[in-house]
């Protein structure tokens, strides 16, 4: 694990397991689903800007230690890379809660390509950092949470269409999204998901 080399001017990989998955903000040569071992995607960040404030805070995703993660994988070309790290870190790195790291991660291509990736772990002991909440916790902050980029609620149905269109499903979002009323629109989900269990954070 390391921190981007500021002094390399080649082109780049980058690592999306929440938002950045169905809304990445910049220009990619590829766009690659892909798999991260060691951390695992969890609700585990209260937002105090894009989905929510201090003062009724909403929950978005971080990765936190153990287990593994698959999302998408965006290659960026050496004339984007000043531009498009010094997005992503306006971006993710509002309230500093997330640390910025290069990690190896698997292209889940033909190929089973392994390449060293930009992603943004959280940070646990910043006060933004939730821990392991039960669902009904989970479910109060998402509802109550809407910020700069809009409703709390949204953001978590966004994740699960990104997931399901990638042929992922996770036990917890979708539990999560049933709650929130998602059955209603039309999307189906099956509650009895076999998912991955991690130790407590």
């Amino acid at each position: 694990m390391t921190v981007i080399d500021a002094h390399d001017t080649g082109e780049f990989w980058v690592f999306g397991y929440g938002s950045l998955m169905w809304r990445p903000g910049f220009t990619a040569l590829e766009r690659v689903p892909a798999r991260l071992t060691g951390l695992h995607r969890a609700l585990c960040v209260f937002s105090f800007v894009h989905r929510g404030t201090p003062e009724r805070p909403g929950l978005v995703l971080g990765l936190d230690r153990g287990g593994m993660c698959r999302g998408i994988a965006y290659r960026v070309a050496a004339a984007a890379r000043a531009k498009t790290v010094a997005y992503l870190r306006a971006r993710e790195q509002v309230t500093a809660v997330y640390r910025e790291t290069v990690r190896r991660i698997e292209l889940e291509d033909a190929a089973r390509r392994q390449v060293s990736a930009l992603c943004y772990s959280v940070d646990r002991g910043h006060v933004q950092y939730a821990g392991r909440l039960s669902l009904a916790e989970q479910l109060n902050y998402v509802r109550q949470g809407h910020g700069q980029s809009g409703a709390n609620r949204d953001y978590v149905l966004e994740a699960v269409r990104a997931l399901e269109a990638l042929g992922y499903r996770e036990t917890e979002l979708h539990l999560l999204a049933e709650r929130l009323g998602q059955q209603e629109s039309g999307i189906r989900f099956q509650e009895s998901v076999i998912g991955v269990q991690f130790p407590d954070p």
